[in-house]
C-alpha cells in the first residue's frame, strides 16, 4: 500500500422588568453589545470544484448529487481548473494538512477509479497544489471498506474535515444514506489528521494505520 513521501464572559441574564432601566440592565446590554463586537467572524464555506469526467453512471455519481444540492461547481471544460486550488490528487508526493491554503479552493476530479492512472494526467498541465489524502476508509456501497477507494463526496468531506472544515464536510455527507458511516469508520484517522500541524505529521499518523493493517 503506498505511503506518501514525507515533506519534509460572563453569562448574560435575560431582562425581566421592562417597565424601568436600572444600571443591572445597562450593564446586560453593554455586555451583550461587547460580545457581539468581539464574536468570532462566521467562516465562509470552501470553495468546491468538481471535474466531470463523465465515466460513470450520472444517476449513481456522488459527485452529480452534491451539484443537484448546489454544494459543489460542476465543469467538465478544463479550462474552467480554478487558478492555485487544492487538487486531491492520489499520485501527489505531499499528503493534505492544516498548513494547506484554502483561498482558492479544493478541486476534485470525478473519475472512475478504473481509468483514474490516464485521466488525473490530463490536470498536470494546470496551476494547482497537489495534494493526497491519507489512509482512510470507503464508506460508499461501491467500494465500501476499502482503503483510498474513496468516492468524489467522500474526498471532499475528508479534505474539509482534516482543514478543520468539520460542519461542511457534515454537510457534504449529509445528503447520502452512508455519509455518516464514513465518519464512523474514520472517526480517529480523521482526528489525527486534522489535529496534525503540518504534512509529515499527517504522514507519521498515516503509517501508524498503515502498520496496524
Amino acid at each position: 500500500m503506498k505511503k506518501y513521501s514525507e515533506e519534509t464572559g460572563s453569562k448574560i441574564k435575560l431582562k425581566t422588568d421592562f417597565k424601568t432601566e436600572s444600571k443591572t440592565e445597562r450593564t446586560v446590554e453593554q455586555t451583550a453589545e461587547q460580545t457581539t463586537e468581539f464574536a468570532a467572524p462566521e467562516q465562509k464555506d470552501v470553495r468546491l470544484y468538481l471535474y466531470y469526467a463523465n465515466q460513470c453512471d450520472p444517476k449513481k455519481c456522488s459527485g452529480k448529487k452534491l451539484e443537484k444540492f448546489d454544494l459543489v461547481r460542476l465543469y467538465e471544460n478544463i479550462g474552467q481548473t480554478p487558478k492555485g486550488a487544492i487538487l486531491m490528487d492520489p499520485r501527489a508526493e505531499k499528503a493534505l494538512s492544516r498548513e494547506d491554503r484554502l483561498k482558492k479552493g479544493i478541486v476534485v476530479l470525478d473519475c472512475s477509479w478504473e481509468h483514474a492512472e490516464t485521466t488525473f494526467p490530463v490536470l498536470d498541465q494546470m496551476d494547482l497544489q497537489k495534494r493526497a489524502l491519507p489512509y482512510l476508509l470507503a464508506a460508499n456501497p461501491i467500494n465500501f471498506g476499502r482503503p483510498f477507494r474513496l468516492n468524489s463526496a467522500e474526498a471532499f468531506a475528508a479534505a474539509l474535515y482534516i482543514l478543520g472544515r468539520k460542519d461542511q464536510a457534515e454537510k457534504i455527507l449529509s445528503k447520502f444514506k452512508w455519509g455518516q458511516a464514513f465518519f464512523e469508520l474514520n472517526a480517529e484517522p480523521l482526528s489525527d489528521y486534522a489535529a496534525a500541524k503540518n504534512s509529515t505529521e499527517v504522514v507519521a499518523a498515516q503509517n501508524q494505520y498503515l502498520d496496524m493493517g
